[in-house]
């Protein structure tokens, strides 16, 4: 049963929901600060004997030194004990009684555990919620279960208490990722880079995810800002390098200063000169007045020059004068011309330059130049692709559902917001996202415009990627996929399985019976089960 109070209060524009244990400690606690009777009750149950009265236990210590909207807590103890420990602990706590015949039961505290989280999932603000997982009340086997969930299918803030204090756990590695890492070997001098996440540093906070590849990219990142070097961000496309670019200024002491961002493959070269450097009036035909360029009117701040590989040789030789610092000022201070004047302006202006492109094969290939190269990676910084960080992925999909949310219910009043179901963010976990984030992000906003409901599906998910260029070419390249690392077979295997399923249901006009016969199955009763494992539906009916 469910003994459901009101909520627990607060107003927070992020709902902080704890979910946790109920244990011994607790009772005990409650015992101390109960009547004579009560408390023979409970220490009989329990046996032993009373902790100080000043000890409070796990959970009310917590509640006393943390701030939550919602609290909801799991117990297995009898009716009475629980109506009396919500009392106690104050507020109006949500309390779920479960049956759990051995405290170290893993298997049967998993269910109950993800059964939990998935009826909070399916809450329409859960986009916008931050788990909150309790780690101290209860068994261990509790507490690694807590673990595994709050670190693959609902990301978690984990917490602990002891003493009369609280605190929050950093658990700075992915419980899947941990034995690739390992072996991986990584250079233990460069350890020191990964040592915080991004939402723990200042400028950082909008770059999701924990993994030690992001990690480590924001470690130099974090390094390069409080200096005014030149920064050079390499990453496929779609792995965030304007973000990174708008973090490092942000962390930086220019961050009170202009940012100024062009694409330099987006501007014919006349264009791009003028736009980079201004011009003088009579430069060229419309030129009908002087104009600054990014250079000058970034001064003091920071110019980010996105895709640099594509630019021409002659404005490459143009940069590569501009970057020459002044002898004797600072690494960004220079000297800049405008195009047709012959001029010298001072300014002082940081350069941060992205690309998708290998700037070595360019630079083998006569394409770029060396020397802008070393002017231009004064600090280089590798962004790793989502196949890397897989990690991170059910955060990033979690915090993109929410902009999306938002994003919809400003254009629609009363859209009902949308979430990923647990078998969504496992397929969004194993794709290889060629595009990245950027492709992550438009599949999700697909999935969310056509899926009626208030939780998109795995199969939602994998029909934004069916309809998208790169999936051809991934699905045929899918046998060679290289094993190891986050290779999951039954997901392939599930995969392939489902698509043959949809395929089959589709030809047969819905009819179970002809799809089971196109399939080679005895009966149609084995179709009926695949299609509810695998959550797959369509505008089928029920026909057998």
């Amino acid at each position: 049963m469910i003994c459901d109070f009101r909520n627990w209060g607060g107003d927070m524009s992020q709902k902080k929901i704890l979910v946790q244990w109920i244990g011994h400690s607790d009772l005990r606690a409650l015992a101390a600060n109960s009547s004579a009777n009560r408390r023979d009750k409970l220490l009989g149950f329990l046996g032993g004997k009373a902790p100080p009265t000043h000890d409070l236990g796990p959970t009310k210590t917590l509640l006393a030194t943390q701030r939550f909207d919602e609290v909801r807590l799991l117990t297995n103890y009898p009716h009475d004990f629980n109506l009396w420990f919500a009392k106690w602990i104050g507020g109006s706590p949500v309390v779920r009684e479960v049956a759990l015949n051995k405290p170290t039961d893993y298997a049967a505290i998993f269910q109950i555990a993800n059964q939990e989280l998935e009826s909070l999932k399916a809450a329409q603000d859960w986009a916008e919620s931050d788990l909150c997982l309790h780690l101290s009340p209860g068994t261990p086997a509790m507490a690694a279960v807590w673990l595994l969930l709050g670190k693959t299918r609902f990301p978690a803030t984990f917490y602990e208490t002891y003493g009369g204090e609280s605190w929050i756990t950093d658990v700075p590695f992915d419980l899947i990722d941990v034995i690739p890492e390992v072996l991986r070997n990584p250079d233990i001098h460069l350890q020191h880079l990964a040592a915080q996440a991004p939402a723990e540093i200042e400028g950082f906070e909008d770059i999701a995810g924990e993994s030690r590849a992001i990690r480590e990219a924001v470690g130099r990142a974090k390094r390069a800002a409080i200096r005014s070097v030149s920064v050079l961000l390499v990453g496929e496309s779609g792995t965030g390098k304007e973000m990174f670019a708008q973090a490092i200024h942000r962390a930086s002491n220019r961050r009170e200063k202009p940012l100024l961002a062009i694409n330099c493959a987006a501007l014919a070269k006349s264009l791009l000169e003028s736009e980079l450097f201004g011009h003088a009036k009579g430069s060229f035909t419309g030129a009908d007045a002087d104009r600054k360029g990014l250079f000058e009117a970034a001064d003091g701040g920071t110019v980010f020059l996105d895709e640099i590989g594509e630019c021409d040789l002659e404005t490459q030789a143009k940069l590569l004068r501009v970057l020459q610092p002044i002898t004797g000022e600072g690494p960004a201070v220079r000297y800049i011309q405008r195009l047709g004047d012959n001029k010298d302006r001072r300014v002082d202006v940081r350069i941060i330059a992205a690309t998708n492109k290998d700037l070595f094969v360019a630079i083998q290939k006569g394409e770029f130049r060396e020397d802008l190269f070393y002017r231009l990676a004064g600090i280089s910084i590798n962004l790793p692709p989502l196949r890397d960080r897989k990690a991170d992925i059910p955060k990033i999909a979690e915090r993109i559902m929410g902009l999306l949310n938002r994003q919809f219910e400003a254009d629609q009043p009363g859209y009902e917001h949308k979430s990923l179901s647990a078998s969504a963010i496992s397929f969004v976990k194993s794709q290889s996202w060629r595009g990245n984030v950027r492709q992550l992000y438009n599949a999700l906003m697909q999935a969310a415009v056509l899926t009626d409901g208030k939780i998109i599906g795995r199969q939602e998910i994998a029909a934004s990627i069916a309809e998208m260029p790169d999936w051809a070419s991934s699905a045929r390249g899918r046998l060679d996929h290289p094993l190891g690392d986050e290779f999951d077979l039954e997901d392939y295997l599930n995969d392939i399985r489902g698509r043959y399923l949809r395929r089959a249901m589709d030809e047969a006009g819905g009819v179970k019976v002809k799809a089971a016969r196109l399939l080679g199955m005895k009966n149609y009763q084995t179709l009926d089960a695949q299609l509810k494992r695998l959550e797959i539906t369509g505008d089928w009916g029920n026909e057998h």
